[in-house]
This record gives C-alpha cells, structure tokens and sequence, in this order.
C-alpha cells in the first residue's frame, strides 16, 4: 500500500523565514526521483530551486505562483511505493536523501506519513484542497484547545478578516488549518453575502482621492528596505568626500589592457585602491557588536559591490579581496555581475561583506550620500569620470575628473581618520604609481 509523504519548505539558511513560489517544476501526476528539483522559490538573499528528498507520484502542490510560504509550511506531498513490513526499517524512497538544500545548511526533511485507504480523497493542488467550512452533516464541535495552526500569516488573514479560525476543518495533516482554508471560507462567505443581498443596481462610486497602486514589500525589495531602514536607526553615518583626477588612472588602465591577456576593470582598479587604503585605515574595516558594546575590527577585507538588476538592488560580495590582483578582482567581479544580472546568485555571495564600493557613476551622477550597508562601518562611492577644467602642473587642462565620497560609522572613527582614507584614495586615483609602494 502505498504511502504519501509531505515536504515543507526547508530552512533556506541566513536566517530566511518565508519564499515565494516563483515557478513549480512538477505537476499534479509527476513521477519525481530522490533530490529533483520540484520548486523554484524566491528569497530575500536569491532564487534557489528546492529539491524533494522522496521519489514517488506527486499528489498536491501547496500554493501557486507568486505565493509567499513561511519555512515549514507544505510544498507538496509524494506517494511513495509501498514500505517495508515488520520493523521500523524505510525504504531509500521513504527515508529520503537529507540533502534538501545542499550548502544552504538544512536538516534532513520531516518523514510525516499518512496511509492512503481505500476510497480516500488524495489532496489535489491547494487552490483545490482547501478545507471547508464545518457543513450540518459533519459538524465539529468548536474546541478549546489549540488551534491547529503554524503560520502566522494564516492566523493575520484570518484576523484581518474575523474569521474564527476554529470553526474550520484544516485540509492539512493531522488537520493543520492552511491558508487555503481560509481563503476558501472567506470566499464562501463572501458568496452568502451577496446571495443574501437585495438586488438593487449598484451605483457608480469615484475612487477615493488618495486611491493608488500598492506594492508589496516582499523579497529583494522588502529585505533592502528593512535593511537600510536598520541602517538608519542603528549607525550615526556621516558623508566626506573630494574631487580626483583620474587621467592617469585611465591612462594606466589603458595600457594594462594594452598589454595582451585578460582584460582589466576600471572597478577591479577601484577595488584594489579600497584594499590598500583599508590596509592603512583598518578601522573602516570593522562592524559594531552593540550589545557588547565593543568595536570589531576585521582581518580579511570582504567587498562588496552594489549591483542594479531587474530584482532590485543586491551586493555582491568579493571574498577575501585582500588577498587579490587587479587581474583576479576582474575575473571575479564579472562573474558575479553576471549572476546578478541573471538571478543565479547563492545566498552565500550575497552575505558576509565587511566593505562596499558603490559605482553610482554608471547611473551618470556625480555624488550621493549612501546608506551603509548594515553591519558594514563605512561605503565608497566613486561618481562618473568626466573631462573637466583642471589646474594641471600650473596651467588649466582639461582632465578626466571623478568625485569620490565616503560614507562611515562615526562609532568606529572619527573624521581624521575618515579624511585620511579617503585622500589616500584620490591620492592613488591621481597617481597610480602611489599603489607600487604596497605591492
């Protein structure tokens, strides 16, 4: 007799409680292996396909596109090929891989079964499973205990709404109340409203005067805006910055290039001043434990990128930067802006950052004041290289000018400090040659 297992969404890592379903991979029918990928789920951190630990027939998907599911909720449930008997051995198909997300530091999926009886209704999708409202043929009793319930967006629709919540019969195992459960009671009862209604003509109304489009605050956008708003509370930021002359710097670049093998980023240069002004200034390179009160200073330099993509703006982050040449900065710049660019980037090289250079030039402006990256200390933003008037050697030339700025933590130094970082900075922009000196 077969057996029909349920996986949850498993724990995505890096502290992410919900993704919404973005694409499903499988159908109603399906026959899936251990470890296909089933779903498409997008996070705050990336889009990662989730693969079921069972093999077996599909026989409910939990939620459509474009629902956002909290970590636990049902995916989808497998019928799997009958057990072993006698003892509490599994078959590999029931026991499942354990290796849900593999590098994303999730546990072995929950093995909660259910036998399929004869003449048992098998859970169809879950805009079609949703539980019913207690009809006079089966009438639960309303009782005092717990209601069966593990999301709380679940509880919030169901309060929002007034509906009470233990006057339903939950579509889930072991009658777990779904979210699919109250939209189906809200809609019924929605329809006994209206059946209920006298049948006069409905009169044009005007939309109210501060009617407009509302947009979730949900995945890239949602996690930006927490972040920068925690940003805005915590750390006491200021903004310092200076014009530089870039000639040659482009100059120096040009040749490189010039020069045979890979090519050689203007970012990748920018990146690699960042290093050795850090290396000099190790207290831009820091975070703050506010519960310790304490200032923590870092060894290695991760840096971050700000990355303007379809999803919204993500960071990027270069591992260990210190540690690399103009050459390896470039290579690996371009693959993840390329990730970025396509949405294939892992929760692991969106975290971990301990420095950000913002390149807002490439939008054709000339400076900002930037939101630290939270935990981060301090931010570099470099504005677009433009030819302008410029006293050279004495005389005025035209030179390719760029403004560079600072943004930093006030916690973690002061402005000497600060200035010192960023004149060290437009000193190498100005002279290149100043970076022999570190390498």
């Amino acid at each position: 007799m077969a057996q029909v297992l349920e996986f949850r969404l498993p724990d995505l890592g890096e502290g992410l409680t919900e993704a919404e379903i973005v694409r499903w991979l499988v159908e109603v029918g399906d026959v899936v292996t251990v470890d296909q990928p089933v779903v498409e789920v997008e996070t705050a951190k990336a889009m990662v396909e989730v693969p079921c630990p069972y093999g077996g027939v599909v026989t409910a998907r939990y939620g459509e596109e474009g629902t956002e599911l909290p970590v636990g909720a049902p995916l989808i449930t497998v019928a799997v090929g009958a057990p072993a008997t006698g003892g509490d051995t599994e078959s590999s198909e029931t026991k499942g891989s354990g290796n849900v997300l593999v590098g994303y530091g999730t546990s072995e999926a929950p093995a909660r079964r259910r036998r399929v009886r004869p003449g048992q209704r098998v859970p169809a999708e879950a805009n079609g499973a949703a539980g019913t409202v207690a009809t006079a043929s089966a009438a639960p009793e309303v009782a005092d205990g717990p209601v069966p319930v593990i999301s709380p967006l679940v509880r919030r629709l169901a309060r929002e709404n007034g509906l009470d919540l233990r006057e339903l019969t939950g579509s889930g195992p072991d009658g777990l109340i779904l979210r699919a459960d109250v939209e189906y009671a809200l809609r019924a009862a929605a329809t006994q409203v209206r059946a209920a209604a006298p049948a006069t003509p409905a009169e044009p109304t005007a939309p109210p005067a501060s009617a407009g489009t509302r947009i979730p605050l949900k995945g890239v956008r949602g996690a930006v805006a927490d972040k920068l708003s925690r940003s805005r509370r915590e750390i006491p930021e200021a903004t310092c910055w200076v014009d530089a002359d870039a000639t040659e710097l482009m100059r120096a670049r040009t040749a490189m290039n010039a020069a045979g093998g890979p090519k050689i980023s203007l970012i990748a240069l920018l990146a690699r001043i960042c290093t050795a002004a850090l290396a000099r200034f190790p207290e831009l390179n820091s975070t703050v434990d506010t519960e310790a009160r304490e200032i923590v200073r870092l060894d290695r330099v991760h840096l971050g990128f700000a990355a303007q993509t379809e999803r919204g703006l993500v960071v990027p982050v270069v591992k260990d930067a210190h540690a690399r040449d103009a050459q390896s900065l470039s290579a690996e710049f371009a693959r993840l802006t390329e990730a970025a660019r396509t949405g294939t980037l892992t929760p692991a090289e969106l975290i971990g950052g301990t420095f950000t250079l913002n390149n807002y030039g490439v939008f054709g402006v000339d400076g900002s004041t930037p939101i630290i990256n939270h935990p981060e200390a301090a931010m570099l933003g470099v504005g677009r290289i433009v030819p302008k008037p410029w006293v050279h050697e004495g005389e005025l030339a035209v030179r390719q000018v760029v403004q560079l700025s600072l943004t930093f933590d006030h916690r973690v130094c002061d402005g000497g400090t600060a200035g010192g970082f960023l004149r060290y900075v437009a000193d190498c922009v100005e002279q290149p040659a100043v970076l022999l000196r570190t390498l």
